[in-house]
């Protein structure tokens, strides 16, 4: 009896469950759940070219960045924006939040516009002169906020521009004179220049920039820039909360019960070594939980059954080296060799297995879209990480266990009844 590689496989079977049952569930707390497992809803958006506007690739893609921007203002987690079918952009946002109020964000435009000169309608609204047209949006730097006029109090938003001496000759060309703040196309305010602004930043207010919360509305919707497109909204789904619970409720409780059957399986069939599997199928949970968390992905009821159908190849790989393994014994090897011969050879049928199906899923990912990526994702982490306890941590415990001299008969390792390792 070796007490020191036996000690050795004890400290690490001790450590695999001491530190899964002291931090998985913070660590499952951590991770983001995706719109199925906790609520939110999902929007899909039609990119629609506008009278001498076609769409092109840049302008979706401009479209599509403008519409991440706007997302990150509502302050929801795991967003998932992907854009599908080449002109429709896909918004899937999890949580409780306002519904209206994030559609509204998601498809508002922030057109600011600057003319030199304008003339009032009969209707009391204001036309622009679009030969005077000085600045846009565009020439904006996306650090616009809130601020109030040091002299009167007035609330407004303080935006900067990217070219300070384009706004210095205007307003030097200007001085004296109005000019006149679009909105949306509706005129906002109409100040007089009387100062030659030389830093390239400026005070806007007047419209409906009385309170502060509309200033924090509009300098947030300038610094997430104006859509290049209008958006159309084609569909959306609502998921409540209480309905994305039950489902994660629902697919846990399934995942415990093929757990729990994989468990007895594999302890009733190859006895100790099952358990090292059972323990190495532990410790792949917990990394697969690590490794989400740590790389902030986002699961959901196709990613949970990616990991599942990875436990289910983590044990098939233990299963071939383990009947490797009895036909070594039959054939007349020690309990040792084996143990060796069984790893060397049941590798690389191991390896095949899992390199095909994480192809596989890497072609998924690559021409796949929404739940059918986030499944490939999860899967070829799950392949990785089941290659890591599969192989090597159960070769190494299985290993550290025959070479202590602590098990003598191939039995305890699922091979034949009556048989004695020489």
């Amino acid at each position: 009896m070796r007490w020191g590689r036996f000690g050795a496989f004890l400290a690490i079977a001790v450590a695999i469950v001491g530190l899964t049952a002291g931090t998985a569930l913070p660590l499952w707390k951590s991770i983001r759940l995706g719109l199925d497992l906790q609520g939110g809803f999902d929007l899909l958006y039609q990119i629609e070219p506008t009278k001498g506007h076609p769409l092109t690739p840049s302008g979706i893609q401009a479209a599509l960045q403008a519409v991440e921007m706007r997302v990150n203002r509502i302050g929801t987690g795991s967003p998932v924006i992907e854009l599908e079918n080449g002109n429709q952009i896909r918004v899937e946002l999890a949580g409780v939040f306002n519904h209206d109020e994030a559609k509204k964000i998601i498809g508002e435009t922030a057109e600011l516009e600057i003319y030199g000169k304008a003339t009032q309608r009969k209707d009391g609204s204001w036309q622009p002169d679009p030969k005077t047209l000085l600045m846009t949006g565009d020439d904006l730097k996306s650090d616009a906020h809130w601020s109030t006029d040091p002299n009167t109090g007035e609330n407004g938003v303080t935006v900067n521009f990217k070219d300070p001496q384009k706004w210095e000759n205007i307003t030097k060309a200007y001085l004296g004179k109005p000019i006149y703040i679009f909105l949306n196309g509706q005129l906002l305010n109409d100040p007089v220049v009387r100062d030659i602004m030389v830093n390239g930043s400026s005070f806007i207010s007047g419209g409906d920039l009385t309170t502060p919360q509309a200033c924090i509305e509009l300098a947030d919707a300038l610094n997430a820039g104006a859509l290049p497109y209008p958006l159309r909204l084609v569909s959306q789904t609502d998921v409540g909360p209480s309905l994305g619970a039950a489902s994660l409720r629902a697919t846990m409780w399934a995942g415990l019960a093929a757990v729990c059957l994989i468990f007895l399986f594999m302890f009733a069939v190859y006895r100790l070594a099952g358990l090292i599997a059972d323990l190495a199928l532990v410790a792949y949970a917990y990394l697969v939980l690590a490794t989400f968390a740590a790389a902030q992905v986002v699961l959901t009821l196709p990613g949970l059954a990616a990991l599942i159908l990875g436990m289910g190849m983590a044990v098939d790989a233990n299963i071939i080296t383990y009947e490797r393994m009895k036909e070594e014994m039959r054939n007349g090897k020690s309990l040792q060799s084996s143990v060796v011969a069984a790893n060397r050879h049941a590798l690389r049928t191991i390896l095949d297995s899992n390199t095909t199906t994480f192809l596989a899923a890497a072609v998924m990912y690559w021409v796949g879209q929404g739940d059918i990526r986030g499944f490939a994702v999860a899967l070829m982490f799950s392949i990785l990480i089941s290659l890591l306890t599969a192989v090597l941590l159960s070769r190494a415990m299985l290993l550290l266990l025959v070479r202590s001299g602590a098990v003598r008969r191939p039995w305890w390792l699922g091979g034949p009844k009556g048989a004695v390792s020489r």
